[in-house]
């Protein structure tokens, strides 16, 4: 696929440089040798590193298939290190069984936003029916944040532009179905040390709210400390 791109969509020819990476791995630059009908052949110089895991968490109560069909790119463009996917009282069951969480299916969206953040690092995801043995029991284990943030769109929450706190290092943000947590779930996740945050008091669409949540984030952590670089931005 990658090969078919290059030569169709980017129209390579040999002695072009492409940007390349591995997934999982390092990322680098690629001269091409031949482009032809067959194969495109790539001289590869890759760094030495591979790219840094991002430096946030996503707890995500399941939305619809195809919402969730849409955030897959998304998340992954914005850099994410792990997506745990969760129910909650405002969750559909059947969305479970639907085809979009299998690896399959959303393996190849995942590598699509990396390739669109030029990143290589594959978020993990787990998926979880139950939710109070996740938030009690597996959590910990699944994210080692020491910054947890739950977005609600309750008018008296911390903007979440300013919550990335001096000297936190990963970060697990808690975005909910549309319409918010329940009372029983956000009493949970408090005992289990998250702060609320949000945009303000409109409901958001699932995918509206992450990438939202997500990129807002970011800029407040990048505004109070600067020339912090992206966990996931390409070396210049």
């Amino acid at each position: 696929m990658q090969a078919r791109h290059a030569r169709d969509v980017l129209r390579v020819v040999p002695g072009q440089d492409l940007r390349i990476g591995i997934v999982d791995g390092p990322r680098g630059m690629g001269r091409v040798l031949r482009a032809d009908a067959e194969a495109v052949e790539l001289e590869c110089m890759l760094d030495t590193d591979p790219a840094p895991v991002p430096d946030v968490d996503l707890l995500l109560a399941l939305p619809r298939p195809k919402v969730m069909r849409r955030l897959w790119a998304q998340l992954a463009a914005l850099g994410v290190g792990r997506i745990i996917l969760t129910n909650a009282a405002r969750v559909e069951r059947n969305y479970f069984d639907t085809h979009v969480l299998d690896p399959a299916r959303y393996r190849p969206l995942l590598v699509e936003g990396l390739q669109q953040a030029r990143d290589t690092h594959l978020p993990r995801v787990t998926i979880h029916r139950r939710f109070r043995p996740l938030v009690e029991d597996e959590l910990d284990a699944l994210s080692s944040a020491d910054l947890r943030l739950v977005a609600h769109p309750d008018p008296g929450a911390d903007a979440i532009a300013g919550a990335w706190t001096p000297g936190a290092g990963r970060v697990l943000l808690a975005v909910g179905p549309e319409g918010g947590w329940d009372e029983f779930e956000l009493r949970l996740l408090a005992d289990r040390g998250f702060r609320i945050v949000g945009l303000g008091p409109r409901p958001l669409r699932a995918d509206t709210a992450c990438v939202a949540l997500l990129a807002a984030l970011r800029a407040g952590r990048d505004a109070r400390v600067p020339g912090t670089p992206h966990a996931s931005s390409p070396a210049s």
